[in-house]
């Protein structure tokens, strides 16, 4: 599923990033992990969606690594 995410235009991640960003980020971790199976991907992945700092600092970080790299990178191996 994270594939599906990953191969959308430049554009439309950094848009929705803008818009969605907080919601995405938790949301991609936690499939990410179903895929990988890394605990830590898992407890940030829910991290970021339960707590309000969590969401402001994963939305800063995975917008400037969609921008830097076009794929979230930070915590979601």
């Amino acid at each position: 599923m994270t594939a599906a995410y990953e191969s959308l235009p430049k554009i439309v991640k950094i848009l929705l990033q803008l818009f969605l960003g907080s919601l995405i980020g938790g949301i991609y971790r936690i499939v990410r992990f179903v895929e990988t199976k890394n605990i830590v991907t898992l407890v940030v992945g829910i991290l970021v969606l339960v707590t309000g700092v969590g969401n402001f600092i994963a939305w800063i970080v995975d917008l400037i690594t969609e921008i830097t790299s076009n794929k979230i990178t930070v915590l979601a191996d």
